[in-house]
């Protein structure tokens, strides 16, 4: 739960008053494997290629960013440890199991929300790599996804991403190979 800049006198579940400034601390992992090239059902060309694919999740229709792509992650609970959280998060929207690589930076971005009267959300993205994985990729039911992909890195730029998905994959993926 974002921390909420309001009167004194305000309760936890007032809204935020109009032109109110809220902060959230969210981690997310660049999570990459190394397949042979696919064709565009993800099935391989035989071409015998590798080619870098990025695990990416798609916005629920219920949000107001539905259909837009992101970075497997979100919000941290109060207390609790980045690496802890991005573990969580990518079981809960991608059904694996991963093992957290190195701090990869921090994105700071700030925007009004959608939907609000002019509240101002600072976010604080703190960026893993994903050192490994096991499990089946599942979709998330219920939740923030609806669509958890393997998307080639050269397609992945052409999706509708989140403004702090493209920053991460250009600035801080590492590597020639995404590592």
């Amino acid at each position: 739960m974002p921390a909420v800049t309001t009167p004194a006198t305000a309760s936890p579940s007032d809204p935020p008053p109009p032109g109110a400034r809220q902060q959230r601390a969210a981690v997310y992992g660049i999570c990459l494997d190394g397949e042979f090239e696919a064709d565009g059902n993800g099935n391989a060309t035989g071409t015998g290629r590798p080619v870098a694919r990025v695990l990416l999740v798609r916005a629920a229709p219920h949000l107001t960013v539905a259909g837009q792509w992101f970075l497997p992650g979100g919000g941290l609970d109060h207390g609790e440890d980045p690496v802890d959280g991005l573990r969580r998060e990518f079981e809960e929207e991608t059904g694996l199991e991963i093992t957290p690589g190195p701090l990869l930076g921090i994105i700071s971005d700030v925007f009004i929300l959608p939907d609000t009267d002019h509240t101002s959300l600072h976010s604080l993205r703190i960026i893993y790599g994903v050192a490994g994985f096991t499990g089946e990729l599942r979709d998330e039911i219920g939740g923030s996804s609806d669509t958890a992909r393997w998307v080639p890195l050269d397609e992945a730029m052409d999706l509708p991403l989140r403004p702090y998905v493209r920053r991460a994959l250009t600035e801080l993926r590492g590597g020639p190979d995404g590592r």
